[in-house]
């Protein structure tokens, strides 16, 4: 096994500079012997799939171009939910008056905020490499590229390795998507990797992009002591959420004095002395000391070889089937790269079934329909399974209850009172189809929701279900009642 890179600080490490794209030499190579399930990039699907795969006897080689754990995984969502905890700390330090707790004025320190960040992706870095050597999983830090569909040339940096496989799985992940008209420098135009490294809390900072990214940053910065401007191209922040979802979290920004920019899509950004200032196709212009682009991302699967081995790809994505097989049955892709919902669970659990998958064991496909989602905002914003509003898309008659958190004595209690509790069920036989919370810790309480949707517990199973008095738990069975 080859030796791991060390992270130095966050998205480096001390190897030398990234291989250079289509960098092979032309001489045949030695084919070495094949491996079971050879994986192509180590984030969340990757690194699943390979314990799994070991665990049953698996012959198992990652190559990974960065960091195991993966650089969407560890370089962004682990480092801004981090941030997310202590924005919650500082912002509940400000409010602490509210519960006759008197203090001093707070302030930020961003470098120990940095450390905690680079701290806790190492320790996830260093437990992944734990557990994969202990299964005898080979590593080969580098990149890797088909040259057909049974072989891959990964060139590291002592050379080049011919790597034969007998099944594969491409899950090399995605990366900010940077406009043409962005000038991303790291300093003033960020794109939000570039977030975790800062040293000091934008004094203004101007978030482009009001999806679920662009909401998590502008509640982060503004709760860490930044004056934010939202650009919102639509009409709502979260476009594609229910309105009422939207309404709560657009009421919670106007109180912190978010500036939303509603109905201006950004075009051009200019860097100057004492900032940047960001041009709207409406005229308007917003300046501040930062801009932060939170415009989705794009999968990494350039100079991959994808040709070579007869896959199949759409737009940089690759499709794939239930069994998340691409054109190449042999080769399966999982993460990012498919286009599929963009979450570290689902890759985590797409690599598990992958690896069943290829190992011959019988597998039931992942239902994407019953798959939980959180917005790591204050108040938090979590949904499973048929949403009312979705339902309405279909035109299929569903039962809505609606209970709100100001009716919760536990919520009352802690003083987070935004929100509600939504649940969506079958009126002819009761069973729970999905629900949304908003709410304090949504993220937590949508379990119930999601064991429920994945069981088919009716609403009268809920109602019977006794739950912790206090508790933030019991407006779900009110709900359900």
């Amino acid at each position: 096994m080859h030796s791991a890179p060390c992270l130095d600080r966050i998205g480096r490490s001390e190897s030398t500079e990234p291989l250079a794209p289509g960098s092979f030499e032309a001489e045949p190579h030695m084919i070495e012997p094949r491996t079971d399930l050879l994986i192509v990039g180590g984030g969340p699907a990757g690194t699943q799939a390979a314990t799994t795969a070991a665990s049953k006897g698996g012959k198992v080689t990652l190559i990974e171009k960065q960091v195991v754990g993966g650089a969407a995984h560890l370089l962004d969502c682990i480092p801004s939910k981090t941030m997310a905890a202590s924005a919650l700390r500082h912002s509940s330090v400000r409010n602490a008056e509210k519960l006759g707790l008197p203090t001093a004025s707070t302030k930020v320190d961003i470098g120990v905020l940095s450390g905690r960040i680079r701290a806790i992706t190492d320790d996830i870095n260093r437990s992944w490499l734990e557990l994969l050597g202990s299964q005898s999983v080979e590593i080969v830090y580098g990149h890797g590229r088909f040259v057909s569909d049974r072989e891959v040339l990964v060139a590291t940096d002592s050379g080049e390795r011919r790597l034969g496989f007998e099944r594969a799985m491409i899950s090399t992940g995605s990366s900010p998507r940077v406009p043409e008209w962005a000038p991303v420098d790291g300093e003033r135009v960020l794109t939000t990797r570039d977030c975790y490294d800062l040293t000091e809390v934008p004094e203004h900072l101007v978030v482009i992009g009001s999806g679920v990214t662009g909401v998590e940053f502008t509640h982060i910065f503004e709760s860490l002591g930044s004056k934010v401007s939202l650009v919102v191209s639509r009409r709502q922040i979260l476009p594609h959420r229910d309105a009422e979802v939207a309404a709560v979290l657009e009421e919670d920004f106007q109180e912190r004095d978010v500036r939303l920019v509603i109905g201006a899509r950004a075009e051009k950004i200019d860097v100057e002395a004492a900032g940047v200032s960001v041009f709207c196709d409406d005229g308007r212009v917003i300046r501040g000391s930062h801009a932060l682009l939170a415009v989705g991302s794009v999968p990494l699967t350039d100079d991959l070889g994808l040709e070579a081995a007869g896959v199949d790809s759409d737009r940089g994505y690759i499709p794939v089937d239930e069994y998340q097989r691409t054109s190449q049955p042999h080769i399966y892709a999982a993460g990012d790269v498919t286009g599929q919902m963009p979450l570290s669970s689902v890759a985590s659990m797409q690599g598990r079934k992958i690896a069943q998958h290829a190992l011959g064991q019988p597998v039931t496909p992942l239902d994407y329909s019953k798959v939980p989602e959180a917005i790591f905002t204050e108040p938090e914003i979590a949904s499973v399974g048929l949403v009312d509003v979705d339902a309405a898309a279909l035109g299929r008659k569903v039962r809505t209850m609606k209970v709100p958190f100001a009716a919760n004595a536990r919520s009352v209690l802690q003083h987070f009172t935004r929100g509600f509790v939504k649940l969506t069920s079958d009126p002819a036989t009761g069973v729970v189809l999905g629900g949304t919370i908003v709410g304090h810790r949504a993220s937590e309480l949508i379990g119930i929701l999601t064991l429920a949707v994945q069981a088919d517990v009716t609403v009268g199973t809920l109602v019977e279900t006794l739950m912790v008095h206090p508790s933030m738990t019991e407006s779900i069975t009110d709900a359900a009642e």
